[in-house]
């Protein structure tokens, strides 16, 4: 058994895109046990000019979205790659849709409350019509890029998850 083997698992709460079992399956590169779950006090939001979401806090929030359960070190590790810098990881607490039990588990919430770049409120429904496609094109680039950079920097992936169709103010 290797020591990444014995490492504890993680239990992370996913919105906007990680919902979607295709964009987790390719970014995690397994199918994790994923649940359904609602984080209270925190918004998702829309960013100007981008084809995926953030979070922050918000005094009446409410986001539905999953847990993806018994994650290794490496995978959060991979998570965390594809978000890059803009986002902190924080343990919250989130309700269980199914038994409404609470639990403790990390999340990834948008660095800068305060960005301007924030806006509206994010659709899954409407990402999975017009922007799936693209992004699941961008984590494929993203996965070839991690496993072998060629001396290429993250911010040539960053390219690929802009919103050509975005308007220039929000």
């Amino acid at each position: 058994m290797t020591s990444s083997d014995q490492s504890p698992s993680h239990d992370v709460f996913v919105y906007g895109s990680f919902q979607e079992p295709a964009v987790v399956n390719l970014i995690l590169e397994c199918a994790p046990v994923m649940v359904s779950a609602q984080l209270h006090g925190y918004h998702l939001y829309r960013l100007k000019g981008r084809l995926h979401p953030c979070i922050s806090p918000s005094d009446n929030g409410l986001i539905n979205g999953k847990i993806l359960t018994g994650l290794t070190d490496s995978q959060l590790e991979s998570l965390d790659m594809i978000e890059g810098t803009e986002y902190v990881r924080k343990t919250v607490e989130v309700v269980l849709t199914d038994t409404l039990e609470k639990k403790q588990v990390e999340t990834i919430v948008w660095a800068n409350k305060d960005d301007p770049n924030m806006y509206g409120e994010w659709d899954f429904e409407e990402w999975k019509r017009l922007h799936m496609e693209k992004f699941i094109e961008a984590a494929t680039k993203f996965m070839e890029w991690k496993k072998n950079p060629n001396g290429r920097s993250r911010e040539e992936f960053e390219k690929f998850v802009q919103d050509d169709s975005s308007p220039a103010s929000a």
